[in-house]
């Protein structure tokens, strides 16, 4: 997601001193948050059907607060990253609530079933097939920006060398393997046998997505302020260093 968001960013957004138009980064950046907080209110919608449900109640308020709060911080001053990654990462923010929700177990009060999911539930099948693109995704690019996870910087890469590590490579794809397995499961060893299409459904699912989201928003807010810290650290030393 954070490529994707440096993509859209570089490819969309003009930066300062360039004569590119945003007009369409402006027009993404509207849809993003109006898909945003229209989720957030159909969320409300179908996972609240009565005031006792408090913990889908706190969930989706809590993800408004985290979307407001990525706006707040992309448009600060001094991080000036504009609307455009914020509102997309925002929606997936959104999506991880709703996924979230939706693997809430069957026979909870607050569980409201959807007319669309009748026939068969496209939302998981859909859902499935973006995780498999996430996951093949995720292991090539990994394992290309293998640098990432050098302890040393002054390794030098020679010509012959391969553009990517194996190890990193098949230990993602391992680790991705095994999510899958656990996706199958529901995260619960002892899980119940359920029903046609009723994969990842459970109180520990639901968990596992809850963090997703927050470790998500965690992730993007320090990839935003990072670089503004990293500003203010020579200027501290450079200060500290004259006035000894």
């Amino acid at each position: 997601m954070l490529h994707l968001i440096s993509w859209c960013n570089k490819r969309w957004m003009p930066y300062a001193g360039s004569n590119q138009c945003g007009l369409f980064g402006l027009f993404l950046s509207t849809v993003s948050f109006i898909a945003s907080f229209a989720g957030i209110l159909v969320l409300y919608i179908l996972y609240v059907p009565n005031s006792s449900c408090m913990f889908n109640i706190f969930t989706i308020i809590w993800t408004a607060v985290l979307v407001k709060i990525m706006m707040a911080v992309s448009l600060h001053s001094k991080v000036n990253e504009g609307l455009l990654s914020s509102g997309i990462m925002g929606s997936y923010i959104v999506f991880l609530c709703w996924s979230a929700l939706h693997s809430e177990p069957r026979t909870g009060k607050c569980y409201t079933e959807m007319k669309i999911g009748k026939d068969g539930n496209w939302a998981t099948i859909i859902s499935f097939i973006i995780a498999i693109c996430s996951i093949v995704s995720a292991t090539f690019s990994t394992g290309i920006n293998n640098r990432s996870f050098q302890f040393r910087s002054d390794k030098i890469q020679l010509e012959e060398d391969a553009p990517y590590s194996y190890e990193i490579f098949h230990i993602v794809f391992a680790v991705g393997a095994m999510y899958f397995a656990m996706l199958f499961i529901s995260w619960e060893l002892n899980h119940p046998i359920t029903r046609k299409w009723s994969i990842d459904v459970g109180w520990a699912s639901t968990w596992v997505k809850i963090m997703n989201e927050w470790l998500a928003f965690c992730i993007y807010v320090w990839r935003l302020i990072s670089p503004a810290l990293a500003r203010k650290q020579p200027a501290n030393d450079e200060e500290s260093a004259s006035t000894t």
